[in-house]
């Protein structure tokens, strides 16, 4: 089912699927995507949870909320506010990439609220960022590396649903294990009619990632977290998956060891077993 639900003055975009069990927030990968990044991927945690995909304030369908509140800290209050507007006494949170940050500054922020957390591939910190150009810069083949190298520079320049699709088709190679894999196609095709949000792509591009620290809070979190990571992810390097289950007391890490950014699309049976069995195991 596909609603919007109300939080404050704006507007939030969410698709629920299953019939039950304990809520799961799940904020999808990108600053400009929407849900159909994760889509039905996810799917199978549906026969068991309650699952809730959340399209951020600005992002695809959700309402287009002031610039000065693309932050992550909004964002994440936005998470506590859907899940009261929702109804939820209890939840957990899962994000990817991007949405990994948010979760994470969620958990930090909200420590006592969420049942427990789940960050995918993301570690906000300026820390790694050099490891990512350093893994650009032996991307092979070259012409691959041009090419991402030229869309990551095109990002503050996106103005249309089309030139965001561009990018994301551009970039893809860089975010799997083998640039030239197949499940690359497989990816565009059950993910395509997605909304794209070209002004918050610029937002960010502009602002970058770096300077969003969060490792020397990550001892506020007192509640269940599970850290997944793809051990040849060049946007999120292993090692920022690795300091953030280092930082959290009682933190579980689950490295994929054939993928690399797109876990829960190279190793799909996997990824959903390794969360079914961690919310499973929650309190």
């Amino acid at each position: 089912m596909s609603r919007h639900v109300d939080i404050g003055d704006i507007r939030l975009h969410v698709v629920e699927r299953g019939a039950g069990g304990l809520p799961l927030l799940v904020v999808h990968g990108g600053p400009a995507l929407d849900h159909h990044m994760f889509g039905d991927y996810l799917d199978a945690l549906g026969d068991e949870f309650h699952l809730v995909l959340v399209d951020l304030r600005s992002q695809g369908l959700s309402d287009l909320a002031p610039p000065e509140t693309w932050t992550l800290e909004r964002m994440a209050e936005d998470l506590s506010e859907l899940a009261a507007a929702m109804g939820f006494d209890r939840y957990a949170t899962l994000g990817h990439s991007y949405g990994a940050f948010v979760v994470l500054q969620h958990a930090v922020e909200h420590a006592g609220e969420p049942a427990a957390t789940i960050v995918s591939s993301g570690l906000p910190s300026a820390r790694y960022l050099a490891a990512v150009q350093d893994n650009l810069a032996t991307f092979e083949p070259v012409e691959l590396r041009q090419q991402v190298t030229e869309s990551w520079g095109r990002e503050a320049e996106a103005r249309t649903q089309a030139d965001c699709e561009a990018l994301l088709h551009e970039q893809l190679p860089f975010h799997f294990a083998d640039p030239l894999d197949p499940r690359i196609e497989e990816f565009e095709r059950r993910t395509a009619g997605g909304v794209y949000a070209p002004d918050l792509l610029r937002h960010f591009a502009v602002a970058e990632y770096g300077g969003i620290e969060l490792e020397d809070r990550l001892g506020d979190v007192t509640h269940p977290v599970l850290v997944l990571a793809g051990r040849h992810d060049r946007t999120c390097v292993v090692e920022g998956g690795e300091a953030i289950a280092a930082g959290i007391p009682g933190a579980q890490l689950a490295i994929f060891e054939a993928s690399a950014h797109m876990t829960f699309a190279e190793e799909n049976d996997a990824y959903v077993s390794a969360v079914r069995r961690f919310l499973q195991s929650v309190p």
